[in-house]
C-alpha cells in the first residue's frame, strides 16, 4: 500500500473532516487518522447531544405554559432519561455513519488508530494490527480538546459532560463545579429534568468573558429555575463516598451530593502527539501555537480547539476549509475571528456577536449603548416571569454596530441572522430604517431609538 499523502489529518472531528474533504475536492491525496469514533466532540458528545437534551428539558417549561394556554394535561409529567438516552445513542450513531460515508465519497482514506508525529512529514499510527507509517507533504493537527481533570483536589473522580450525556437517569442531588458554557447549560437543563442543582464557582457571575448583561441574565434565569448559585465558592476538595460525593467547602462545611459535574474547563488534546519531533512547543495550556496562516511548524498546521483561540465548532470547520483552499486550491485565505457569533444553550438561551461592553471600551471605542428588557408576549399571556434582554453596542464615531447581545427565546437564531449584518458593516442608521416585523421579539432590535448611556473610550 502506498502510504504517501499530500495531507494527513490527525483527528476526525468536524474541523478535521471539513479540511480533509475540501483538500480532496481540490485533488489532494488525503488520509485522516482517528483513534475513536468519527465525528468528534461536537457531533458525538458535545453540541448535538447537548442540544437534544436541551430540547427535552424545554418540555418542562412547555407543560406549564400549555396549561396557561388552555391545555388540560395529566399530572405529573415524568422524564425517562433512559428513553432519551436510547434515542440519543441512535441519533449519534446515525450521524457517525454519515461522517464515514462523507469521507468515503470524498475519497479520503480513514485510518483508525492513534497517531503521533515522528519527525517532519512522518505520522506513525498505532492500529489494532501494529503500527503504520504515513508520509505526508502536510500534516494537519485537529485533535480538539478534552475536559480538565486536575483543577481541584479530587475533581478527577467527578463526571464530565461526556459522562452526563451517557446517563440513563437523572441524579437527585447534583453539584456543578464551574460557571462556563457547560456548567450553565447543564445546570439549566438538569433543574428542569427534576434534579436539585447547586453551582459552585470562583467568579461573581457565571459566563466569564460574556457581556455583563448576559451574565446577569444567566444568573437570574438559573435562580428562577431553582438552581442554587454559590458565587465566589470553590470546593477545597471533592471526595468519593458510598452512594455519592462530599464537597469540602470553607469553614469546615461539608455537603453531600449524589453526582458531581466537573465543568471547570477544557484543555487542548496534545499529549502524546510527538510535537517535539517537529519542533513544536505547546503553550501554557497545552495549546499548539499557530501563526496567521495556521502554521505551527514547517509542513505542520493546526486548527480548532487544539489551538485554544476561539473554541467553537464552526470556527474549526471554517479554518479547515480555508487551510485546504490555501494549500491545495490556489486561493490563500484566512478566517476573520473578530465577529464570531456564539450561543449558550441554557433555558432561555443567550447569544452574542461582537465584543462585550467592557472590551469595546477598553479597545478604544466611544460607545452608544442601546438596551431593552421586556416580558415577551408568550410569557405575559399565561403569567410567566421569563424576560427578554437585548443590547446593541454602537461606535459613537462611525455609527457602526459593534455588537449584538440577547437573552431570551430564539436568541441564537436571531443573533445568527444579525451576525450577517455586522459582518457586512451595518450601522445603527441601517437598523433604524429597517421596517419591523410584528409581532416578533426580533423587531425590538430595529426599534431601539435612544441610547440608555454613552461611554467614552478608555
Amino acid at each position: 500500500m502506498d502510504d504517501r499523502y499530500d495531507l494527513v489529518t490527525i483527528g476526525a472531528g468536524s474541523g478535521g473532516v471539513a479540511a480533509s474533504r475540501r483538500a480532496a475536492a481540490h485533488g489532494a491525496k488525503v488520509a485522516i487518522v482517528e483513534a475513536g469514533r468519527v465525528g468528534g466532540t461536537c457531533v458525538l458528545r458535545g453540541c448535538v447531544p447537548k442540544k437534544l437534551l436541551m430540547y427535552a428539558a424545554q418540555f418542562g417549561d412547555a407543560f406549564a405554559e400549555a396549561r396557561g394556554y388552555g391545555w388540560v394535561l395529566p399530572e405529573p409529567p415524568r422524564f425517562a432519561m433512559d428513553r432519551w438516552q436510547q434515542a440519543k445513542s441512535a441519533e449519534t450513531a446515525r450521524l457517525e455513519g454519515i461522517y464515514r460515508r462523507l469521507l468515503e465519497a470524498s475519497c479520503v482514506t480513514l485510518v483508525e488508530g492513534r497517531a503521533r508525529l515522528d519527525g517532519p512529514g512522518r505520522v506513525v499510527v498505532a492500529t489494532g494490527d501494529g503500527t503504520r507509517t504515513l508520509l505526508a507533504r502536510h500534516v494537519l493537527v485537529a485533535t480538539g480538546g478534552a475536559p480538565v481533570r486536575d483543577s481541584l483536589p479530587g475533581i478527577g473522580q467527578a463526571a464530565t459532560s461526556d459522562d452526563l450525556l451517557d446517563l440513563d437517569h437523572v441524579p437527585a442531588r447534583v453539584a456543578i463545579v464551574g460557571s462556563g458554557y457547560i456548567a450553565v447549560e447543564f445546570a439549566s437543563m438538569l433543574a428542569r429534568l427534576g434534579a436539585s442543582v447547586a453551582m459552585y464557582y470562583r467568579a461573581e457571575q457565571p459566563l466569564r468573558g460574556f457581556d455583563a448583561m448576559l451574565r446577569g441574565a444567566a444568573a437570574a434565569a438559573l435562580q428562577a429555575a431553582g438552581v442554587e448559585l454559590h458565587a465566589g465558592v470553590l470546593p477545597r476538595r471533592i471526595a468519593r463516598v458510598a452512594g455519592g460525593f462530599v464537597l469540602e467547602l470553607g469553614d469546615e462545611r461539608l455537603r453531600e451530593f449524589d453526582w458531581v459535574l466537573n465543568a471547570t474547563g477544557r484543555r487542548p488534546n496534545t499529549a502524546g502527539l510527538g510535537l517535539e519531533t517537529v519542533g513544536i512547543t505547546p503553550g501554557a495550556r497545552s495549546e499548539i501555537p499557530v501563526d496567521a496562516t495556521l502554521r505551527a511548524a514547517d509542513g505542520v498546521w493546526a486548527i480548532g480547539d487544539v489551538t485554544d483561540r476561539v473554541n467553537l465548532t464552526p470556527v474549526a470547520i471554517a479554518e479547515g476549509r480555508a487551510l485546504a483552499d490555501t494549500l491545495f486550491g490556489g486561493a490563500p485565505r484566512a478566517v476573520d475571528l473578530s465577529r464570531v457569533a456564539s450561543a449558550v444553550f441554557m433555558l432561555p438561551p443567550l447569544a452574542s456577536v461582537g465584543s462585550s461592553e467592557d472590551d469595546a471600551v477598553a479597545a478604544g471605542h466611544a460607545l452608544k449603548v442601546f438596551e431593552t428588557d421586556f416580558r415577551p408576549m408568550k410569557a405575559a399571556f399565561w403569567g410567566g416571569e421569563e424576560r427578554t434582554r437585548m443590547k446593541l453596542l454602537v461606535d459613537a464615531a462611525s455609527d457602526r454596530v459593534l455588537a449584538v447581545h440577547m437573552a431570551g427565546s430564539d436568541a441564537p437564531e436571531i443573533v445568527q441572522s444579525l451576525a450577517v449584518a455586522l459582518t457586512a458593516g451595518a450601522t445603527k442608521a441601517d437598523f433604524d430604517r429597517t421596517v419591523a416585523m410584528h409581532p416578533t421579539a426580533a423587531e425590538e432590535f430595529v426599534l431601539m431609538r435612544e441610547p440608555v448611556r454613552r461611554l467614552p473610550a478608555r
